[in-house]
């Protein structure tokens, strides 16, 4: 798995986009991105919480396919390049967590809060369509369940 990936955005902001196998370090995300244009920075810290579809949940193993890197590299290429957007990091963690763990980060620099919280929302949405990597959910029953499999 990368650790990092840095590419100019194209108002010369910066995209760093990873798939990990390491705790995600929020903090130095959130710094990353800082940037003298932006009005504000959006984050997002999704978790693994301990319910699904009213069943107790233990903790999630997630897999990457290959290819997730690169496409997770050309989405928030795409998305850093909406207008007012100046900086996005982005990481979306694999390998088991446990309830509380996070499994994706983004952070997003953008001139206005109206355009990193549109960002934020619509690249988290297409990470879960696009990107090639399923969970492994494990119940407190000791059953399991795939899911987001092709």
């Amino acid at each position: 798995m990368a650790d990092r990936t840095s590419t100019p955005g194209s108002d010369g902001g910066v995209v760093d986009a990873a798939v990990t196998e390491t705790d995600i370090d929020t903090v130095a995300l959130t710094t990353a991105v800082e940037d003298a244009r932006a009005g504000a920075v959006v984050t997002f810290c999704g978790v693994v919480r301990n319910h699904d579809h009213g069943r107790s949940v233990t903790g999630i193993d997630y897999v990457a396919h290959p290819s997730a890197q690169p496409v997770l590299e050309r989405i928030a290429t795409e998305f850093v390049a909406r207008d007012g957007i100046h900086a996005l990091a982005v990481r979306h963690r694999v390998g088991h967590l446990g309830i509380g763990g996070i499994a994706l980060f983004a952070a997003i620099a953008s001139s206005h809060r109206q355009e990193g919280f549109a960002c934020a929302a619509d690249l988290v949405d297409r990470i879960k369509a696009e990107l090639p990597i399923w969970k492994k959910q494990f119940f407190t029953d000791g059953s399991h369940e795939w899911s987001q499999c092709p």
